[in-house]
């Protein structure tokens, strides 16, 4: 997913209807036996979604594969309007931005859907992509290549079990996780979402996957994962996003297509098709790697989805068409994202239909795989907010495994001297820098909206907060953001510098790709005191940093670790020796942009390396 939604000032919808049918509730003999079949959760999946198709319209169908935005489309207007599933893109939140708040929304969407004449649950997807993103207050991990860098499987996987339930715990039950993308190119700005730029490490981390659905999709605190963005999206010429992966199809298949096949081994339920092109030809129209591959070849059963008004892009121009609506279905998606134009979209397919040129048994194969999913999930028995989970949400114990995948993501590439690791008791120690007390800084884009910022945007420990609780009481922290003040007295200083928040698009770096001129200054003032210098960099990718290296006694990749800024000083004080290798190759200079292992260039550090105490 990828557009964020303007405006800060959610309205919270408090719908409540009456005279709700078909709900959850204990019925008795005598009503279950009048009950249609697809209503009776002890038959076979596939008898119940044969007899709720037999029931529907054309309209019913259509409205089935039809995605909205909450902001586009209400309860009432969702209900009446026959859409299957609802989204919040990236900064999309009902006002106050609460768990409890999201739980009431969704709940209303739920008791709308229901409460319409087959009584078909909606399904509503969020891009919760470290963490329950979107949420004030929700534990917010560190991004994917932190997590490649980390490379635990198994922690990996509970990652993915704790945002299931924090996911849960407002109600929502899809979530457009895990970006299984191979980053090729560190000028993209999705880098950061990728686990690594060979296709071993995104394998191995699709175990989040198991994670977020869990034993079955209908076991409590599980949700529908995503595998994004099918495919080869990291792979563009330029490191451009959205552009164009010009590579051959042994080369897709080799690099791009691993991390999906892995994902599919884990049944993951639902597949989003990326906005770029493969040789110049569109992946949302693509019926080749589509119907062809995923869903042919590989036997993906699960349902295909768009990307945000990813077939408004297939040509180039503002909008869709009938042609685009045409093609990206009869390619093989099975459900439309289309925040806004909705009903334009559903009344575009309807006339393709009915025109002969889209087969009416595409639109069966995509109904039966969306109702299968949400028949697995247990919608139908179990349409509203499951209320146990609302208390996870930040919880102390997601935090935890938070800090655990922070420290474990470290990667420490110099360490001359051993100045590392700090003893935390005695003397003084200097910090600086602008991303040292910063959550928003430290946790990237996708944090609280689709860009991210720099701030106080959502609870957590700064890293800076982590090295003060670290040491002994009579160990004294200084921090001056900028670097001033410090002097020959302190026994180290830390620079906690790098990027700040960004997403797709905004994060492109066709240009530099070095520390900024605040960053600079800070570190040749903390460098003219005369003690050492630790460089801990928070970025979404390698930075351009071969010239600085030189004048820094330490350096530490601490990636976007989000908001457990503790793990940090877990490594910085040897509460945790680091074990992180690097998951992407380290450019000696932006020029070598395309970098990876095996190309025949010299890294500043090769792809794998990590030091240890």
């Amino acid at each position: 997913m990828t557009r964020w939604l303007p405006g800060t000032n959610r309205t919270r919808i408090g719908l409540v209807l009456a005279a709700v049918a078909c709900t959850a509730a204990a019925v008795t003999p005598a009503v279950a036996a009048a009950q249609p079949a697809y209503r009776d959760a002890s038959l076979p999946v596939v008898d119940r979604v044969d007899d709720l198709m037999a029931r529907m319209s054309l309209q019913d169908k259509i409205g089935q594969m039809t995605q909205a935005e909450r902001e586009a489309a209400d309860p009432n207007a969702a209900a009446s309007g026959g859409v299957g599933s609802i989204l919040s893109g990236g900064g999309s939140a009902p006002t106050p931005n609460t768990a409890e708040a999201w739980a009431d929304m969704y709940d209303a969407y739920q008791q709308a859907a229901i409460a319409t004449p087959l009584g078909i649950p909606i399904i509503y997807g969020i891009d919760a992509v470290h963490g329950h993103n979107n949420v004030v207050g929700a534990t917010i991990f560190p991004h994917n290549i932190g997590l490649g860098a980390a490379n635990n499987p198994e922690l990996t996987e509970r990652i993915g079990r704790a945002t299931a339930e924090e996911v849960a715990g407002t109600g929502i039950d899809w979530d457009f996780a895990p970006c299984l993308c191979v980053a090729r190119n560190d000028r993209w700005g999705r880098t950061y979402e990728s686990f690594g730029e060979t296709p071993e490490r995104p394998s191995a981390q699709s175990s989040i996957v198991s994670g977020l659905q869990g034993a079955s999709l209908d076991a409590p605190g599980s949700v529908l994962a995503t595998a994004k963005h099918y495919v080869g999206d990291g792979g563009t010429t330029g490191g451009d996003d959205q552009g164009n992966t010009e590579v051959s199809e042994q080369e897709l298949r080799a690099v791009h297509l691993p991390p999906f096949q892995a994902a599919l081994e884990r049944g993951v339920g639902s597949v989003m098709i990326s906005y770029s092109s493969w040789n110049g030809a569109k992946l949302h129209t693509n019926d080749y790697l589509v119907n062809g591959l995923l869903k042919g070849e590989l036997g993906f059963t699960g349902f295909v989805v768009s990307d945000w008004q990813g077939i408004d892009k297939v040509d180039g121009q503002e909008g869709f068409t009938a042609e685009e609506v045409r093609n990206s279905i009869n390619a093989g998606l099975d459900m439309i994202m289309v925040p806004y134009d909705y009903q334009k979209f559903m009344d575009l397919l309807r006339a393709e239909v009915e025109a002969g040129r889209v087969p009416m048994s595409r639109i069966d194969d995509a109904n039966r795989r969306i109702l299968t999913k949400k028949f697995e999930m247990g919608l139908f028995e179990r349409p509203f907010t499951d209320r146990s989970f609302t208390p996870t949400v930040g919880s102390p114990e997601h935090r935890a495994i938070a800090r655990e995948a922070v420290r474990e993501s470290q990667v420490l590439l110099k360490n001359d001297g051993n100045v590392l690791p700090l003893a935390k008791d005695g003397g003084k120690i200097f910090v600086a820098g602008k991303n040292a007390d910063d959550i928003g800084n430290q946790s990237g884009g996708w944090t609280i909206s689709w860009q991210g910022s720099s701030g106080p945007i959502t609870p957590g420990t700064t890293i800076l907060q982590g090295i003060q609780q670290a040491v002994t009481p009579g160990t004294e922290v200084t921090y001056e953001r900028n670097g001033n003040g410090i002097d020959n007295t302190y026994r180290a200083a830390i620079a906690v510098v790098g990027e700040t928040p960004y997403a797709e698009g905004e994060g492109d770096r066709p240009e530099g790709m070095g520390l900024d001129d605040e960053d600079r200054a800070t570190i040749a003032r903390l460098k003219e005191s005369g003690v050492p210098v630790i460089v801990v960099t928070v970025s979404g990718r390698p930075l351009d940093i071969a010239a600085d290296l030189p004048q820094w006694n330490a350096l530490v990749a601490a990636w976007l670790p989000g908001t457990e800024g503790a793990g940090v000083a877990d490594v910085l004080f040897g509460d945790h020796n680091p074990t992180g290798t690097l998951p992407v190759t380290w450019m000696a200079s932006a020029a070598q942009q395309p970098i990876n292992e095996g190309d025949g260039q010299q890294p500043l550090f090769p792809y794998g390396f990590g030091l240890r105490y």
